[in-house]
């Protein structure tokens, strides 16, 4: 996998946790550095371990599906990209307020980050470097969560709801590349 696929992805993957910090930040009247950096360090942290997870989930049932992975792997990023889609035209956004706490931070951290379990699982079909992949994608999620505040802050919610079916369509655009590939299409 390229450095701009795996930018491309990261990208995608943080665009739920863009999309709730930019919510976040809509509801704080001033922004300190402290929420930027709380909100970059809960969805980066949490979106870089997640497809580790993911990808020794996937690991240890590669060799088992090595003839169909490229169909499961576009399968997955367009289910992905479809439900991040679908979750931002339905409106159903948990009501955000100012708590940066624990237990707020630490379930929205786990719900942004469920779609790069998934894609781990992927990147085990396709034998991606693991380690430089949740590195990225961490620190992509961290920097685009911790603008998110800000520009939540400044701007309100408007830009939250476009980054979610920004993020889906990338996702299904990156499978449909993936699939055509190992089909031999391009």
């Amino acid at each position: 996998m390229k450095f701009i696929e795996l930018f491309l992805i990261a990208v995608s993957l943080a665009m739920d946790a863009f999309a709730v910090s930019v919510g976040k930040g809509f509801t704080l009247k001033r922004v300190l550095p402290r929420h930027a950096l709380s909100a970059g360090l809960w969805f980066g942290g949490f979106q870089a371990l997640m497809p580790i997870i993911g990808f020794f989930l996937g690991s240890s049932f590669a060799h088992i599906v090595e003839r169909i992975d490229h169909w499961i792997a576009f399968g997955l990023l367009a289910l992905i990209g479809i439900n991040m889609i679908r979750e931002t035209l339905s409106g159903d956004d948990d009501k955000l307020d100012s708590d940066f706490g624990f237990r707020t931070m630490i379930v929205m951290a786990i719900a942004t980050s469920i779609d790069a379990l998934t894609v781990g699982v992927s990147m085990a079909f396709l034998r991606v470097d693991i380690w430089i992949a949740a590195a990225v994608i961490g620190v992509v999620t961290f920097a685009l969560s911790a603008v998110g505040v800000s520009l939540g802050c400044k701007f309100g919610a408007k830009v939250g709801s476009r980054a979610g079916i920004v993020g889906g369509v990338v996702l299904i655009c990156l499978g449909i590349k993936i699939l055509i590939e190992h089909l031999g299409l391009i």
